[in-house]
């Protein structure tokens, strides 16, 4: 049976790439420059970037142009699609949306491009909730209405080992009151209104990663739920983190550990670990 709506996404949202493939989600990719070399992030190893961060190599960010999502536009048209429904990081971070909607004005098919307020697995589980109702044969409306409640109740929690990555990035938003703190005090930070902002803090890694689980654990409501952890050369603790999630939740749908796209590194730097939950009801 023809899929109507195509699902359309970028290289921040960690779709494990099976899953992509299994649901038609088109993934886009943003672009990472390090030193001279410019390239799609999937093309940049993860231990390059981080040397190369921790060597003070300049490390630059940007959202794809409008070409690549107009081949992805023009793809999903050709394939059928009666309608194209793009969601990306949020615009409170990237200018991926604005390069999206440059590209949808060309295509002659309607296409929302959605800014999730999210990024990461955040922005991930909705993505894939939106492309299980479309392969299911949902409306338009009833996609969007999918996406809208996954967008609403997943709460997306953030560590860092150090915050000048992010200041340097000009993506800190309220967290910047943090600065300066002494080295031993490590932040927990939470994307609120589509930028980061701070939650709380402790001393030391191990207590500032369990005051994100026991954040994450109670707003990940009664019910089924998709759990996720993405780290940036952080594996070890990524694992640990997981498992203190899973014996936490009772009603785990999808468990998913990922190491987070570069792009995503380059902003928080080695070290960081993020915490998604998402109710599945």
């Amino acid at each position: 049976m023809r899929q109507r709506v195509a699902i359309v996404t970028d290289s921040t949202a960690s779709v494990p790439h099976d899953v992509a493939e299994q649901l038609g989600i088109s993934v886009v990719q943003l672009e990472l420059k390090v030193g001279d070399e410019q390239n799609d992030e999937r093309r940049v190893p993860h231990p390059t970037l981080a040397q190369a961060m921790r060597d003070g190599i300049p490390v630059e960010t940007s959202e794809p142009p409008p070409p690549a999502f107009y081949w992805n536009y023009t793809d999903a048209a050709a394939s059928g699609a009666e309608t194209i429904i793009s969601i990306h990081i949020s615009e409170g971070l990237s200018r991926t949306c604005e390069s999206a909607r440059n590209a949808a004005a060309e295509i002659g098919i309607p296409i929302y491009v959605v800014d999730s307020r999210l990024v990461g697995l955040g922005l991930g589980f909705p993505v894939m909730a939106a492309a299980e109702a479309a392969v299911a044969g949902a409306t338009p409306q009833g996609v969007m209405s999918v996406l809208d409640r996954r967008l609403r109740t997943t709460t997306q929690l953030l560590y860092v080992d150090t915050l000048d990555y992010l200041q340097r990035g000009g993506r800190i938003g309220r967290a910047q009151a943090w600065l300066g703190q002494a080295l031993s005090i490590k932040p927990v930070l939470i994307l609120k209104e589509g930028i980061i902002d701070q939650l709380t803090k402790a001393i030391g890694p191990d207590r500032a990663l369990k005051k994100m689980v026991a954040n994450a654990v109670q707003r990940s409501g009664s019910g089924p739920v998709d759990i996720g952890v993405e780290h940036f050369q952080f594996a070890d603790r990524a694992q640990r983190v997981l498992d203190d999630l899973r014996s936490q939740l009772p009603q785990v749908r999808r468990i998913t550990l990922e190491e987070t796209s570069a792009v995503l590194g380059a902003h928080v730097g080695p070290g960081a670990l993020g915490v998604t939950v998402s109710p599945a009801t």
